[in-house]
């Protein structure tokens, strides 16, 4: 009889049948334009955003705009990113992304593009697989020639091409010092000192050292070690200023070992994994593992060397506690916390040379920062955020596909995978209505009781702290909506 009575009084409209709470929370995924109001690809928008879809007032007048999507326009249409002075392509880049970086967009694949063809450059005895302008500019740093060949049709082909002439002693008699004398140099470059000096009596013995006892010269060993242009290695140094072996503590009375010409593989630390950073006995420097031939500094090298004063530079470097390797690239933000948080952006961050330098990615997440990690060595990039179309994705076939979005299905439909950021704190800007049309309204119902209590009978679920906050991280993920702290901490002024 009680529940009767209470449905009756419900039914009359009575005020003490009844109360209802309405909660207004920001929660939708579909982001729709107003009735009859025709979607333009905005080459700009009036708030400085690049390739947006966007209704035509949105649209910056002194840019290009078509009433389609961005996706089928030429403009905004993903392609390869030349920079003709550095001679390196990037691919799935958007043409005005690439021309305000100073580079020139081709919508060719980067295999169809002339100037990002690949061939083998030779920089001295080393190679690599790069662009002519590539193989130029390398060549320009190192002040060598520039040698670059199209025939060769792959990187292992191209490496395996790089051998340098045969290097031993050339012995010659000095007429200056009346002395017999030598020099290390290639067989090539001995044969035109003996050209040049037919009566210097001129001989050459691969694979041997000027050091060497058996060649009877005036150079002997010594205690000292150099670097050289080109090579990463300590070496020892002969009394005549020869480059000898590797330097290695170890061998510095061994005849052998100031006899014969070793090679990288079979001197000192050869299966090191840091490449012998930081060594006081062994020179076997690799860049490429992480050290090179530097003149030993207090402060910067751990150790002193045992001989000479050259060392492997540990080119590593600490950041906020982590040590990475040197040519290591990640991912960071500003304060090390949730990159999608209002005032946020992503950054790359480079190890090089023993320096961490800040690269940051488009401001207001227009593009992110991806990584990846190859056998224990991370790789990082900023590449352009393609969030524009997700809340028109009606299914997650569509929603996820990677090739024409970053968007991740949910179980409120289809939202940015990384979360977009906007200038909300100006007046006329996007912020406002793609916040505003995600707002909707959930009505809890109760009834009272003839003992006066209320009971919950409908919609009961959106009393619950979970559902709030589930409610609001799909805000959230629209862009800078709903309720939340900022980057640095601080919270919103509207909850």
């Amino acid at each position: 009889m009680g529940r009767n009575k209470t449905n009756n009084v419900f039914e009359k409209g009575l005020a003490a049948g009844v109360a209802l709470i309405f909660l207004a929370v920001i929660a939708y995924i579909a982001i729709v334009s107003a009735v009859g109001e025709v979607s333009y690809c905005c080459e700009k928008t009036v708030n400085n955003a690049w390739c947006q879809n966007a209704p035509q007032d949105k649209c910056d007048s002194s840019y290009r705009k078509v009433p389609t999507s961005c996706e089928a326009t030429s403009y905004c249409k993903l392609g390869t990113c030349i920079d003709s002075q550095e001679g390196t392509c990037m691919e799935n880049t958007p043409q005005k992304v690439c021309e305000d970086s100073g580079g020139v967009w081709n919508e060719g694949k980067m295999d169809e593009i002339p100037q990002c063809s690949l061939g083998c450059c030779l920089i001295g005895d080393q190679a690599a697989f790069v662009t002519q302008t590539r193989c130029k500019r390398l060549s320009s740093l190192y002040g060598l020639e520039t040698d670059f060949r199209t025939n060769i049709g792959s990187e292992i082909e191209c490496i395996a091409s790089a051998t340098s002439d045969v290097k031993g002693a050339c012995v010659f008699e000095d007429p200056e010092e009346m002395a017999r004398t030598c020099k290390f140099i290639t067989k090539r470059e001995c044969r035109k000192m003996e050209a040049s000096s037919p009566d210097s009596n001129v001989e050459f013995y691969e694979g041997l050292l000027c050091s060497a006892e058996e060649l009877a010269t005036n150079c002997g060993p010594s205690e000292r070690t150099t670097c050289i242009e080109g090579r990463d290695e300590v070496f020892f140094v002969d009394s005549c200023g020869n480059p000898a072996n590797i330097y290695d503590a170890s061998k510095i009375k061994d005849k052998n070992y100031w006899t014969k010409a070793y090679g990288k593989e079979k001197s000192c630390g050869f299966s090191s994994a840091d490449g012998n950073a930081g060594s006081s006995g062994c020179g076997n420097c690799d860049y490429f593992l992480g050290s090179t031939c530097k003149s030993y500094e207090r402060g910067k090298d751990r150790v002193k060397p045992t001989y000479g004063d050259n060392i492997c530079r540990d080119l590593s470097c600490n950041y906020l506690g982590k040590k990475y390797k040197h040519g290591e690239t990640w991912c960071a933000d500003a304060s090390g916390t949730d990159k999608s948080l209002p005032g946020s952006r992503h950054f790359r961050l480079v190890c090089y040379n023993g320096e961490v330098s800040i690269e940051p990615c488009a401001d207001f997440r227009q593009e992110v920062c991806v990584q990846d990690d190859i056998d224990g060595f991370k790789t990082a990039a900023c590449r352009v955020n393609k969030w524009q179309d997700c809340s028109s994705q009606t299914t997650k076939k569509d929603c996820e596909n990677k090739d024409r979005r970053d968007c991740k299905w949910s179980s409120i439909g289809c939202v940015p995978e990384n979360a977009p950021g906007f200038n909300f704190w100006e007046e006329d800007t996007e912020a406002e209505s793609l916040c505003s049309i995600a707002d909707t309204q959930c009505t809890v119902v109760f009834e009272k009781g003839l003992t006066g209590k209320e009971k919950c009978v409908k919609n009961c679920e959106c009393l619950s702290e979970s559902w709030k906050k589930e409610m609001n991280n799909a805000c959230i993920s629209l862009g800078d909506c709903g309720g939340s702290t900022n980057f640095i901490g601080v919270e919103g002024y509207n909850s």
